[in-house]
């Protein structure tokens, strides 16, 4: 996606930076590489300040919040090449420790007093080499255990990466960190990748949650893509198949269908992405429901910095389940709006967004952006969750092993608690601010 248009990569880069660190396996320091064998110190530390002067959902009216985030994640994985054509075995096992200190986050989902160490990846694999030359090099690869897994963009799956703490209930606590979503790997996987990096690949996967905030879902399913120097197009099917007792019963037996594609149609500083998601539910406590989403965007690539600007239109029917949706390829996706995504609402259900982003890279390590949200249609069809929220940031590259990120938001909801909305005895517009350190190492 992020190779199509060169002069978007130093912006595309840092986002992907940032995107990555936040939603992907821990960077790697290699400690021995000999004769096909290797093996790596994974580790990553993340730490974020958070200010907002207004409460939300579960949270009590105490004029504001200010809190802190952070984990660190560390452990070993390698892979050891085999045979003459180039087989290979590889697994990861990674701890990580994480907290939320202070008056917890602004929705009331952490107390700021949660701390935890835990298993976080646990996984062991098999890759092909080029024993199947038909599938292309590494063509077949199967794995296991606790890892992560995402489709697309992250519109429906982007790992486990709900992480409340202890302020709703301990058997909800995931260790804090809410905001940076700490913990992501899926308890217990089996995954076929099936294809290579370019035409028709696809995935089989059998996916558990441990999660009770996600029901501890037990889903299986298969995504297609079709990859060409114009773009992916992109087919999923997701069938639920368990929940814990007393979960969101609906998805058990819940059967999800989506369609989608992402990249430039051929022309030079174009972007395009859409997807078109149906949903039948297992039982009738919620209705069968659809959502989708169309994004185009232009790149001025012969303008100093490279600015770029994007629009897109979301809609989600009233009881669409955004499953495991999370942030994939920057600020924006999927979380819409960084007071309405995490604390206010809505989330990615029963609403209709339009958005507007627009980017600019004054060096190849810095780029600046601002993001505007505007939510109608919410909670089915009073507009108690209406609003509108923008959000200024930055992206800096400071060392190859610290990346920043600070981020100003305005939220201005058309409801107070006291009409139906979620902002706390008023509707002002909040001025919310978070800072986020990252170290990849």
């Amino acid at each position: 996606m992020k190779k199509q248009i060169v002069r978007r990569a130093s912006g595309y880069a840092l986002s992907a930076a940032v995107a990555a660190t936040l939603a992907a396996p821990a960077s790697a320091y290699n400690l021995y590489n000999e004769n096909g064998s290797e093996l790596n110190l994974d580790i990553e530390a993340v730490f974020g300040v958070f200010s907002s002067n207004e409460n939300y959902l579960y949270d009590n009216d105490r004029g504001g919040a200010n809190w802190r985030e952070g984990y660190i994640k560390y452990g070993l994985s390698g892979s050891h090449v085999y045979g003459s054509k180039g087989a290979s075995v590889y697994a990861g096992v990674n701890l990580l420790s994480s907290a939320t200190w202070g008056d917890g986050d602004a929705g009331g989902f952490t107390s700021g007093n949660e701390s935890e160490t835990d298993l976080e990846d646990a996984y062991l694999g098999w890759r092909s080499g080029s024993m199947l030359p038909a599938l292309g090099q590494d063509g077949l690869d199967i794995s296991f255990g606790r890892q992560q897994f995402a489709i697309g963009d992250g519109f429906l799956i982007n790992s486990d990466a709900l992480n409340f703490g202890d302020a709703l209930g301990g058997e909800l606590d995931r260790g804090g960190a809410y905001w940076l979503a700490a913990r992501k790997a899926f308890d217990r996987t089996a995954i076929v990748r099936i294809g290579d990096a370019e035409g028709l690949r696809a995935d089989l996967f059998w996916l558990e949650s441990d999660n009770v905030a996600q029901s501890k879902m037990e889903l299986a399913g298969i995504n297609a893509e079709y990859i060409l120097p114009e773009g992916t197009f992109g087919l999923a099917y997701l069938e639920g198949l368990d929940v814990m007792e007393g979960g969101a019963s609906h998805r058990d037996g819940q059967q999800t269908l989506s369609l989608r594609y992402q990249g430039s149609a051929g022309i030079d500083n174009l972007f395009l992405s859409g997807e078109f998601v149906t949903q039948d539910q297992g039982d009738n406590t919620v209705s069968d429901a659809d959502a989708w989403y169309m994004e185009a965007g232009w790149t001025f690539a012969d303008v100093p910095w490279s600015p770029s600007v994007n629009y897109r239109y979301s809609t989600f029917d009233e009881g669409f389940d955004p499953l495991f949706f999370g942030f994939n390829r920057g600020y924006g996706t999927w979380f819409q709006g960084e007071v309405a995504a995490n604390y206010a609402g809505p989330f990615n259900s029963d609403a209709d967004v339009h958005h507007i982003g627009v980017k600019a890279s004054p060096s190849e390590s810095l780029s600046i952006g601002a993001l505007f949200f505007d939510f109608r249609d919410t909670a089915g069809g009073s507009g108690a969750l209406d609003g509108q929220e923008i959000d200024l940031y930055a992206e800096w590259v400071v060392t190859p092993n610290l990346i920043v990120s600070p981020l100003i938001g305005f939220y201005t909801p058309d409801n107070s608690d006291a009409q139906g909305g979620s902002q706390i005895g008023n509707d002002d517009t909040n001025v919310y601010a978070q800072m986020i350190a990252i170290v990849p190492f």
